[in-house]
Order: structure tokens, then sequence, then C-alpha cells
């Protein structure tokens, strides 16, 4: 039976108050109530005395939106994408990376920080979401204004579950190894109440069998910070990310809470651009992928082909390193140097070579994961075409190639090692 005067007592406080109404603007919020039954839409909170009448009616917890709204009472029903993008006022993005297991919620969390850490962003926070895990938000401030010409307000959700699916690439082998410290696979299946088989895929252990990271559309909710857990109780609390080996759920209880972090509330602007670029880079790299996926009638095992052969843009990467772009020189190198009939333990020794002239190198755990995964395709993946933008033009590789040979019937990197040992064999004919 649910205890409504403790209920009441939580939302009457001036200080929840306060705090709810503080991260609720803007933004549309729905009542839930004891069922988990919803209220109306769209609804807002704007005054002490919605909190306290809503409450009255019977709401346990309030939900609000990740996108941030000109005038969110304007939201209705079968609204298309256009309409929504000019009501949009911004969007935050809410990492929800769901676990039935308590103490692996909090290792997640923990990883989830340290990934934003270094990726140098400073606009996040985190709150226990008053059941079993951990909500992770970034500020929209954090992000520029304009993506590829582009409002950067007008790219939700797109741009949000690009981060999100980008986070998920970036920590699953560091997830895999701390997980398994903690127990081993059948251990692990076990906390979540499964079998070892749900937890592995191709005979390895999968920590996304484990943890689901969904990824939101628009007009997505969340439970908002301060507001209680519809089920539980439990404070949806925001809590300092150094403190959260500490926490527990019992310092979520209405008699324990207190109203000291903040949550989606940015202290600084502009720390995400990098964040952005690592995402729309590794997306535009998926793509490529899957656009040479399809069979090829170029698929001759041919012998390997010596480095004075390479195009410009190629050799420059291996010579001088990279200071930007490092993570998509990866990708060209690897798909390139396949294409040039190299074995795999020659391609990996030139690629830690080469990430010894970076500056700074990337981490030796990025290069054999990027390394182990193509090394396991049963198909040599061409390099990015020579027009493609963020590839070559922005990392200035295109006007080295273009000084130094003609392009003219060359669309790829690989066509030019391949036509030189074609104009080789007719000079020695």
């Amino acid at each position: 039976m649910v205890d409504f005067k403790k209920i009441w007592l939580w939302y009457s406080r001036e200080s929840v108050q306060k705090a709810l109404l503080e991260v609720s603007k803007d933004r549309e919020v729905v009542s839930v109530f004891q069922d988990g039954s919803f209220g109306k839409r769209p609804d807002i909170l704007q005054y002490p005395a919605d909190i306290t009448q809503s409450v009255a009616n019977g709401t346990v917890a309030f939900h609000g939106s990740a996108e941030r709204w000109n005038n969110p009472m304007s939201l209705g029903v079968g609204m298309g994408k256009k309409e929504l993008d000019n009501l949009r006022k911004c969007w935050d993005i809410i990492i929800d990376p769901d676990v039935k297991d308590f103490e692996i919620s909090k290792l997640v969390a923990k990883e989830i920080i340290k990934a934003l850490d270094k990726h140098k962003i400073k606009n996040y926070s985190i709150k226990f979401t008053g059941g079993k895990g951990f909500h992770i938000g970034i500020s929209f401030e954090s992000f520029p204004e304009m993506v590829n010409l582009q409002k950067t307000s007008n790219l939700y959700p797109m741009l949000s579950q690009t981060v999100i699916e980008y986070l998920k690439w970036y920590l699953k082998d560091q997830l895999k190894e701390k997980l398994l410290e903690m127990d081993d696979a059948e251990g692990l299946a076990k906390r979540v109440d499964k079998q070892l088989h749900e937890v592995v895929t191709d005979n390895e252990f999968d920590p996304y069998k484990l943890i689901s990271m969904d990824l939101f559309g628009s007009r997505h909710l969340f439970r908002l910070p301060f507001s209680l857990h519809e089920s539980s109780l439990l404070v949806s609390l925001p809590i300092n990310p150094n403190k959260i080996d500490r926490f527990e759920k019992d310092d979520a209880t209405i008699e324990r809470a207190k109203i000291e972090e903040k949550f989606l509330l940015p202290k600084i602007t502009g720390d995400g651009e990098g964040l952005i670029v690592e995402a729309l880079d590794w997306a535009t790299k998926f793509k490529v992928e899957e656009r040479v996926a399809t069979p090829r009638k170029f698929q001759v095992q041919m012998k390997e082909i010596p480095e004075n052969y390479f195009p410009p843009c190629i050799k420059h990467v291996l010579t001088n390193g990279m200071m930007e772009g490092k993570k998509r020189s990866v990708f060209i190198l690897i798909t390139f140097l396949r294409n040039m009939g190299w074995p795999d333990d020659k391609i990996e020794q030139r690629l830690f070579e080469w990430n010894e002239k970076n500056i700074p190198p990337l981490r030796a755990n990025y290069l054999r994961s990027q390394l182990r995964w193509h090394f396991r395709q049963d198909r040599n993946l061409l390099p990015p075409n020579c027009e493609n933008d963020v590839f070559y033009r922005q990392l200035g590789l295109y006007d080295i190639c273009c000084k130094a040979i003609d392009h003219s019937n060359i669309k790829n990197p690989v066509n030019v090692p391949l036509r030189r040992l074609r104009e080789r064999k007719h000079r020695i004919k």
C-alpha cells in the first residue's frame, strides 16, 4: 500500500519544489500514478502549486522530456519532424544503462563517467534512478550550435542516438574487462537471472547481453531528478560522481535524501564538441562499411605491395603521424593495407609503429580492438573514397595528393598503387 502521507511530505518540502521546478524549465512534464499509468500530455510544472496539486490528485512521480521546448504546451499528437524542430529549443543526452544488478549498475556508471572524462566533457551529471541503476546526463550547452552546417537543436534524436551508439562501442572492451574482474561470465549471468548462453556472443562474453542502453526518440520522458520512483518510493537522487562507490539505496530514502547535487544544469559551455566529432567520425566509418559490404567484382588475392607504390596521402599519414583525425586514420590505414595484400601481423606491426608518431598516441587497447575487428572480417573493406570530406579534406590529405599526382580516373586510394603497377608492367614490356 502506497504511503501517500510520505509522498505528500516529500513534495511539500520547499527545497524539493525549488529543485524540481529548476530542472523542469522548458520541459514537458508528465505525472505518473501509483499503477504506473501516465497523466495527460502535454503538461508542465511552473509553480510550487502545480506540484502539490498534482500530488493531491494522486501523482507519485514526475517524468520530463529530454528535449527542451519553446512552448511545451504547444506539443500535439502526430506532429511531424519539421513542426517539432520549429518548437524544440534544445535537447539533452540521457544515457540510461539498464541492468538488474545494483553493483553492476555502479560499475557501468563509473565506466561511462571515465569515458566522458577522457572526451573532456565537464557538463555531465549523474543521478540514481530510484530503481536499480543510474542516469548520466550531458547538457545541451556542451554542444556547438551548428553541426555540419545544421542547427544542432534540429538534429534530435539522430545526433543523440549517434553519441550513445558511439559510447557503447567505445566502452565495450573496457566493460567486458571490468565485469569479468567482478565475476566470471556464468556468475554475471546469474546476477541478472540469465543463463550463461544468454550473455555470450561467438563464444565470448558480451557485456551488452547483460546491459541494455536504449536509444530514445522524440518526446522521450525520463524520471526527473528529485522525483520519487513510482514503485520503490526512493528518490531519483543526483549524486556526486566521485561518491558513487559509497552510494547506497538507503541514501535515497525520503528520510535520508539530501538536496545537494544538480542534474542537467550546466556550469560551462562548449566542452562537448570533441565528443560530437568523434561520434560522427565513428558513424561515418560504419556507414562506409555498410556501403562496401556487398560483394565486389574486385576480390583478387594479390601479392604484398610495398610502400613506395602508395599514394602521397597514405605515405604522409604513415610517415608523419597525426595530431587530429587519428581514429579516422586508423580506419583508412587498416582498410588500405589489407587491400595491398599485407598480412595481418605486418599490418599490426606497422600500425603500432605509426601510432608512436601520433601526438598524443592512441590507446593500445583501441588499436588492438580495431585490428581485431577488421581481421575477423571475411572481406577487405575499401578505404573511404578520395572525395570524402570527413576522411581526407578535413585532415588536409586531399590537397597533399592533388598536388602530387593526377587524380583523373582515381576514385579511391587503392587505385593509385594498382595504376602504378600497371604502368610499371607496360614499361617493362
